[in-house]
C-alpha cells in the first residue's frame, strides 16, 4: 500500500529514521547526562534484536510464561444486538498479568539482563505497566521501582497491591495533578540519578529514541498474531481495526500488523467529561506540536505552552501527549483518530460484561465503545477491537462511581 508517498511495504525499515524521527515527530530531547545512557540502550537493543538467541528466548517466554498467542473472540451476542458489522476482539486481557503491557516489559527486562543492569525503573497510570514490569523484574531477578501518582494509587488499589506482592517498590508521586504525567516526571528524575545500574522502561510508544520504536516492536506481536488469526477464522481481513490511544502502545501493536493492508485503522482517545481543556486527554484531536518527556509529538498545552492538565476516567489514558508514530500516521492519513467520553466507555464496559461475560479495562472500553458506534454505521463487514486489558483493576472505582447500572449500589 502506498499512501501520501509512504510505501507501507517497507514502512518498518524506514521509520523511524536513524535519529528516531517519524517525519518531524519523535527524536531525542534529553538533558546532557542522559544522552550517553540512551545511546547505550539503543546500541544494545539494535544488537540483540538481530540476535537469534534473544529472539528465540523472547518467543519461549511469550509461549511458556505469558500464554501467547492470545485468542480472538467473536462477540456474537453483542453483534446481533447492535446490528450492522460483526465485532471481534483480540484478547490481550488473557495475556499474563491481564493486559498487553507484559509484551514489552519482558523484552525490556531481557534487554536489562543483557546490559548487566540491576534495577528496572518505570512509571504507571492504570497500574498495568507497573504490574507487568514488576512481574518481569521478579522473573529476571531484578530490583524494581514504580512511580505512581496519588490519584492513580487510590483508583487502582488492586494493582498497587499486586506490584508490592511481586516485590516492587511503589513510590507515590504527590506533586501536580498526581497522575501519569507527574509519575513520568518522577521516574525520569530517578533515572537521571541511577542510570549506571538501572534501565528506564517506558510504558508506551513514547519518550526519547529508541523507546517509541522499541516498544512498538515488542508490541507488534499483537498485530502479527491478530492478522493470521483473523484470516484463519474468517478467510478474510477485517474491514476495520480499532484500539484505544493514550500513549498508544496497544494501538501501535495491533496497527503494525495491518498497515500495508486495505483495512481502516481507528485510534480512540479519551474525551473524558467534554471538550474543555482539562476535561479530557484527547491530545491528537485537540493538541498542537510540542516537546515533552524527551520527544516531539502532538500535545495538549496550557496558556503558557506547557503540558496542560488532563483528565480521563481511564488512568492509563490520561496523558497530555501521544506517541510520535501516532502523530505521524495521523498526519499521513493512514490512521483515523476520534474520541469517546467517560459515559460511552462505561456503557460499553457493562455491555461487554453482561452480553459476553468479559469484563474489560476502562481503557479498552473506549475502543469497544467506538467499535459499537462504528458497527451501527455499517450494513455488513467486520470490526476487530483490541481488548487491551481486563477490568479487575477498575471494579471498585466503577462501582463507587456508577454502581451496578441496575439501581443497586
Amino acid at each position: 500500500m502506498i499512501l501520501n508517498d509512504i510505501n507501507f511495504e517497507t514502512y518498518h525499515k524506514n521509520y523511524p529514521d536513524k535519529d528516531g524521527y517519524f517525519g518531524k515527530y519523535g527524536g531525542s530531547y534529553l538533558p546532557p547526562e542522559l544522552v550517553a545512557p540512551m545511546h547505550e540502550i539503543n546500541d544494545a537493543y539494535m544488537t540483540i534484536c538481530k540476535s537469534s538467541k534473544f529472539v528465540n528466548e523472547l518467543r519461549r517466554i511469550r509461549k511458556e510464561f505469558q500464554g501467547r498467542p492470545t485468542p480472538i473472540t467473536h462477540l456474537e451476542r453483542l453483534s446481533t444486538k447492535i446490528g450492522g458489522a460483526q465485532i471481534y476482539v483480540k484478547r490481550e486481557d488473557l495475556n499474563h498479568t491481564g493486559a498487553h503491557k507484559l509484551n514489552h516489559c519482558m523484552g525490556e527486562g531481557l534487554l536489562a539482563k543483557y546490559m548487566g543492569k540491576k534495577k528496572l525503573i518505570a512509571e504507571t497510570g492504570a497500574g498495568q505497566h507497573g504490574v507487568a514490569l514488576a512481574t518481569a523484574a521478579a522473573f529476571f531477578g531484578l530490583e524494581c521501582d514504580i512511580y505512581m501518582g496519588t490519584v492513580d494509587i487510590k483508583k487502582q488499589a488492586p494493582n498497587v497491591a499486586r506490584m508490592k506482592i511481586l516485590g516492587a517498590r511503589v513510590i507515590e508521586v504527590t506533586h501536580g495533578l498526581q497522575t501519569l504525567k507527574e509519575a513520568v516526571d518522577a521516574a525520569f528524575d530517578a533515572y537521571c540519578l541511577e542510570y549506571k545500574d538501572s534501565i528506564y522502561c517506558i510504558g508506551s510508544v513514547l519518550g526519547p529514541h529508541p523507546f517509541p520504536s522499541m516498544v512498538r516492536d515488542f508490541q507488534s506481536v499483537i498485530g502479527v498474531e491478530a492478522r493470521a488469526q483473523f484470516l484463519e477464522m474468517t478467510g478474510e481481513l477485517p474491514d476495520a481495526v480499532v484500539a484505544c490511544v493514550g500513549g498508544g502502545s496497544n494501538a501501535m501493536g495491533i496497527f503494525s500488523g495491518f498497515l500495508n493492508d486495505p483495512v481502516e485503522l481507528f485510534g480512540v482517545e479519551p474525551l473524558g467529561r467534554g471538550t474543555k481543556l482539562g476535561d479530557h486527554a484527547a491530545s491528537l484531536m485537540y493538541g498542537t506540536e510540542g516537546v515533552m518527556h524527551g520527544f516531539n509529538s502532538i500535545m495538549l498545552k496550557d496558556e503558557n505552552g506547557d503540558p496542560a492538565p488532563v483528565y480521563s476516567i481511564a488512568s492509563g489514558l490520561d496523558y497530555p501527549s501521544s506517541g510520535p508514530e501516532h502523530s505521524f500516521l495521523m498526519e499521513k492519513g493512514r490512521v483515523k483518530y476520534d474520541a469517546i467520553c467517560d459515559e460511552e466507555s462505561i456503557d460499553a464496559f457493562f455491555e461487554l460484561s453482561r452480553m459476553e461475560g468479559i469484563i474489560p479495562a476502562i481503557e479498552s472500553s473506549h475502543a469497544l465503545a467506538y467499535g459499537i458506534k462504528l458497527a451501527k454505521t455499517m450494513n455488513k463487514g467486520s470490526i476487530l477491537v483490541n481488548l487491551s486489558g481486563r477490568g479487575d483493576k477498575d471494579l471498585a472505582h466503577v462501582i463507587e462511581c456508577y454502581g451496578f447500572r441496575d439501581g443497586e449500589k
